[in-house]
């Protein structure tokens, strides 16, 4: 009876499921062609949209069961070509203003079956990713030119192995 509640006890911790955490893709300028004002919400570029790709063939074996995007245009984006695979989930709207984005954590905390894609911003992965590890692990926001990480927190039991994997083609540094 031991070794069962020992056996059972270790396989519920090993069980766990995957947040793949992104910035956004590449974006257009922020220049509203129509208007020719600025823009804040632009649509990927060609480059964007190949990383949108680059991102559904580095996650396609796996077994998603949520899909989070800010509502924009570009994130919106960056996720479609992965969900698409997965018909019957839909890509979930959520807040990133500091005000909303620990009620977004509890509900990522909650899902405890199927992997889960959650794209952002610059200015937000990090704090997805630090409060979900419930721990400092990216220093700041990423920079405006980075565009090619993949966070990657697999949970086991209560806590995140952290790991960082770099996905389509490498970015770089404009001046």
């Amino acid at each position: 009876m031991r070794f069962f509640i020992l056996l059972l006890s270790f396989v519920l911790y090993a069980c766990g499921n995957t947040i793949y955490i992104v910035r956004h893709a590449e974006k257009a300028s922020g220049l509203d062609m129509d208007t020719m004002k600025p823009s804040t919400d632009p649509p990927l570029t060609l480059e964007g949209r190949e990383r949108s790709l680059s991102l559904k063939q580095k996650l396609m074996s796996r077994h998603f069961s949520h899909f989070f995007s800010t509502n924009t245009q570009r994130t919106i984006a960056t996720a479609s070509p992965l969900k698409e695979m997965f018909l019957g989930i839909p890509i979930e709207l959520y807040s990133s203003r500091p005000d909303s984005l620990d009620a977004f954590i509890q509900r990522i905390q909650k899902i405890k079956k199927g992997d889960v894609l959650i794209v952002g911003h610059s200015n937000t992965v990090d704090d997805i990713v630090n409060k979900l590890a419930g721990r400092k692990l990216i220093n700041g926001d990423l920079e405006d030119w980075m565009y090619d990480d993949l966070f990657i927190l697999k949970r086991k039991g209560d806590t995140y192995q952290f790991s960082l994997e770099k996905y389509g083609k490498p970015s770089v540094e404009k001046k």
